[in-house]
């Protein structure tokens, strides 16, 4: 059986025991992770996805955390300008050994999610997910829904009962109660 799986904006076509050097993972070396963007999954029966294929997922164990070769950026100016640069670069990676593909049951407990180095995907889906779209209502923007959801107000009916003046978290302006009274 193979996956064809989606992380750090690459696609990657693995099979169980295949080793993969992905873009840096927040996870340490014996830590096992999970793939959640499986785009195709194939072998005796192909499935494909419309477009992420619905409870699948695949779990590989790190390795170690390694830089990929060196990349060198070299640019000349000819004739009058005569000046040089070069700059080189090495990306960080995760060297990652894949264990196991889960056609169903992607839910596994005890098992990390996959998340890049400085992502904050996970954590800020969580809170939206209670409740009600806050940027729904005129003047929210995602910052300011977040901070409401922070605050505790994650849906229109409590946003409705709120009083501007008294509420701290957030500056909430009495055009959003309104709004909020009316979607509630």
């Amino acid at each position: 059986m193979f996956a064809v799986m989606k992380t750090g904006g690459k696609q990657y076509k693995v099979q169980a025991g295949d080793m993969l050097r992905v873009e840096k993972l927040a996870a340490d070396a014996g830590e096992t992770v999970q793939f959640n963007d499986i785009l195709m999954l194939g072998g005796d029966d192909v499935t494909l996805g419309a477009p992420l294929v619905a409870g699948a997922a695949v779990q590989a164990e790190v390795i170690d955390q390694v830089k990929g070769d060196k990349v060198i950026h070299f640019v000349k100016r000819r004739r009058k300008h005569s000046s040089q640069r070069t700059k080189g670069h090495r990306q960080k990676l995760t060297l990652v050994r894949v264990t196991e593909i889960l056609a169903s049951g992607a839910d596994a407990t005890g098992v990390k999610a996959a998340v890049g180095a400085g992502s904050v995907a996970g954590a800020a889906a969580a809170p939206a997910a209670a409740g009600d779209d806050l940027t729904q209502i005129t003047g929210v923007g995602p910052a300011a829904a977040k901070k409401l959801n922070e605050a505790g107000v994650t849906t229109f009916a409590e946003l409705a009962a709120v009083d501007p003046e008294t509420f701290e978290a957030v500056k909430v302006k009495p055009e959003w109660v309104e709004q909020a009274k009316s979607l509630a």
